[in-house]
């Protein structure tokens, strides 16, 4: 897999699918910038509109669940009410039983990124809750976000 840096270089081009997210003035926390808090939200939005909505899986019907087992935000230049967000996803690892998801966040048609980060899910049984093999037919919608 390709390794992007993740960091203030990050450039559009370096995600494979876009969501536009509105900001809310409840965002906003006391200090007129978008609440920390809320960047893992909007990185937990990307990645799951994309997973259930626009490519109609539903995870537990393959018998498994996910676990979140780590994730990570780096803020690069605040975020703020009224801003409409471009959330960038794309898929920098995908192993056996685990993938990480990896997210860069624009200010709609502003080309300099806001943010980055990313959460590592690991696939188990629904039942065992133990790791297993990502089931073919997920394992095919997250390869269509990777790079190679």
């Amino acid at each position: 897999m390709t390794d992007f840096p993740l960091d203030r270089t990050e450039v559009r081009d370096n995600f494979r699918h876009f969501l536009t997210i509105p900001t809310r003035w409840s965002d906003n926390d006391q200090y007129g910038h978008v609440n920390n808090a809320k960047y893992l939200t909007f990185f937990e939005l990307v990645i799951m509109r994309y997973l259930e909505v626009e490519s109609g899986l539903d995870v537990a019907q393959h018998g498994v669940r996910c676990f979140s087992v780590e994730n990570m935000c780096r803020y690069i230049a605040p975020i703020k009410f009224p801003d409409t967000l471009e959330a960038g996803l794309r898929v920098g690892r995908l192993g056996n039983s685990s993938v990480r998801y990896e997210v860069g966040l624009f200010i709609a048609d502003q080309n300099d990124i806001k943010a980055t980060g990313y959460f590592t899910d690991v696939f188990v049984d629904a039942s065992t809750e133990k790791p297993v093999t990502i089931p073919t037919p997920i394992r095919s919608v997250l390869q269509q976000l990777c790079f190679d």
